[in-house]
């Protein structure tokens, strides 16, 4: 591992100021930026530990929504009874990620940047445009089972491998952070992830020195919640395919639709079109297979994870039947 330097922060505004200059980073949990580090794919000069700054609190908001602390651990957030009676697909997704252990450590915040497992990003002796943008990548013509068929680019197919942000983007959070001038941002978390195109280093859209502080989420949906994940073993797996739906149903049609996908895209994914294909239309095979087909237009296979695509659309279409009693 790299010599670094290491400060605490204790408090907000000292967190952002101590990150003072390119090459420096936030830890808390670290339970994926330890990783990295000990490989040499991130190899921060500073360290900045956030773990002990006053953001572990859920507090319920005046709209009915909660406000989530970004050092909130994800079993404390899993296990909290309002996110189980008004989130269940949000308790659903935490419990489905990683193991017990990493759940008891790893933060909201820090579940939010969970960097890919592609293989090539991990391997520091391949190319990779992630690591080392125009270095150019290995994925593409290599064995790619895990990575992604839908949003990727000619110089990536890396896929985003969290669980919980799924279910965050189908409930419509928003990312509060604080940034390194100061100055406060809200940001809704269909904005906060950005597609690889020639740049699929940059992942978010924070600065240099921004910190998130807390996640934001709306008053709860109407409608059943479904989080539905598979994976090559039942624990401690990262997604093949992943949906996190709220779907309502009234008078025998769809009223509403919120679907957000895993283990397809570089961020969790969700389109639209999948959910129009569905309102207003009687739960019916047909209206679930038009939804798929509105999903995976799309879709590319890249070899070894050309099997995903079908497996999306009956993982899709078996989430539907559940979401709508069918």
């Amino acid at each position: 591992m790299k010599t670094f330097t290491y400060e605490k922060a204790t408090t907000v505004a000292e967190a952002v100021r101590d990150i003072d200059r390119a090459g420096a980073k936030f830890i808390a949990g670290g339970t994926n930026l330890l990783d990295l580090m000990k490989l040499q794919v991130e190899t921060p000069d500073k360290l900045v530990d956030i773990s002990r700054l006053p953001l572990g609190e859920i507090e319920e908001r005046e709209d009915g929504g909660l406000t989530i602390g970004a050092l909130v651990p994800n079993a404390d957030l899993a296990a909290d009874p309002r996110v189980i009676a008004k989130y269940p697909v949000l308790s659903r997704a935490l419990l489905a990620g990683a193991s017990g252990q990493l759940r008891n450590k790893a933060t909201t915040g820090g579940n939010l940047l969970q960097r890919t497992r592609c293989y090539y990003f991990y391997d520091t002796a391949m190319p990779c445009n992630k690591r080392e943008p125009g270095a150019g990548c290995s994925a593409i013509g290599g064995f790619n089972r895990i990575l992604a068929v839908l949003g990727t680019s000619e110089n990536c197919i890396a896929t985003h491998p969290g669980d919980m942000p799924v279910a965050m983007r189908a409930l419509d959070a928003t990312i509060v952070t604080l940034k390194a001038d100061g100055d406060k941002r809200r940001i809704s978390i269909h904005d906060f992830y950005r597609l690889p195109g020639d740049r699929p280093d940059l992942e978010t859209v924070l600065e240099p020195g921004e910190l998130i502080t807390h996640v934001e989420l709306p008053a709860p949906p109407e409608g059943r919640q479904v989080y539905r994940k598979v994976r090559d073993r039942a624990s401690y797996a990262f997604a093949l395919v992943s949906v996190a739906g709220v779907v309502k149903v009234a008078d025998g049609k769809i009223a509403s639709a919120a679907l957000a996908f895993g283990g397809l895209g570089p961020m969790p994914w969700r389109d639209g079109a999948v959910e129009a294909a569905l309102v207003g239309q009687a739960p019916s095979d047909a209206a679930f297979a038009a939804a798929a087909d509105a999903l995976l237009a799309d879709a590319k296979g890249y070899g070894s994870n050309d099997f995903k695509i079908p497996l999306a659309r009956r993982v899709l279409i078996a989430t539907l039947r559940e979401l709508t009693g069918e």
